[in-house]
């Protein structure tokens, strides 16, 4: 054997690292849809068919592999919104929004248990858009209303128990894609000014970044690391 040939080449050694960390990625999702995302780090490893070690030096703590994970998900919320915000129709911007956010939490389960978790590093990493996303939020609710299309008595943090909401239904009937569009068709209809026959209770305290527009957020909890 030549010396050549034992060695591997700088172009094969990438594109074996891109073909492990493309593994990891697809397994860190499988997993957490399956498990949640504390499932240790090893079960991921093994999913993936890489060792532990590879999978440490691809994504060196769980947030980054979280973020790593579900970075596509998180680019499609954020494009959803600026979607929304540019729709010469604010009613359908508003609208559009929630069934595309609805639609990503039912096709990729681990998706919202990643982007409600508190992971303090991520937080402080992601304060100003989390900021952003808020006011942008606000805003998107705001040209609804002054369209006279959204109740005047919806709040932003609406938004939050909307997803979470859902959230629910769409860990306990994964496969009922009836059962959701049916809860999101309902939720919308109800939001609608001329429908708001009778005021609704006080808002919830319940912050906007309690949901995947708002970035990795901070809902109360322990996040685990390894």
């Amino acid at each position: 054997m030549t010396e050549s040939s034992r060695i591997t080449s700088p172009k094969a050694a990438r594109s074996d690292a891109r073909r492990n960390r493309e593994r990891v990625l697809a397994a860190a999702r499988a997993v957490f849809a399956e498990h949640g995302i504390d499932a240790p780090m090893a079960t991921v490893a093994r999913r993936a068919g890489v060792g532990v070690a590879t999978l440490y030096r691809h994504f060196p703590t769980r947030d980054a592999l979280v973020r790593g994970a579900y970075a596509q998900q998180m680019e499609t919320c954020t494009q959803a919104l600026t979607d929304a915000l540019a729709d010469p129709d604010p009613w359908h911007g508003f609208r559009t929004l929630i069934e595309t956010v609805c639609e990503l939490q039912r096709y990729e389960r681990g998706f919202p248990a990643a982007f409600v978790a508190a992971f303090p590093d991520a937080a402080q990493r992601q304060a100003h858009s989390r900021d952003r996303a808020e006011r942008d939020l606000a805003a998107l609710v705001r040209r609804a209303q002054e369209a006279g299309a959204l109740r005047a008595d919806f709040r932003p943090s609406d938004l939050a128990v909307v997803f979470l909401a859902h959230c629910g239904l769409a860990a306990a009937l994964p496969e009922d894609a009836a059962a959701s569009r049916r809860l999101v068709a309902y939720l919308l209809q109800s939001f609608r000014a001329d429908r708001a026959n009778s005021p609704l209770p006080p808002p919830s305290s319940l912050s906007l970044r309690s949901f995947p527009l708002a970035a990795p957020g901070a809902q109360p909890g322990r996040t685990r690391h390894g």
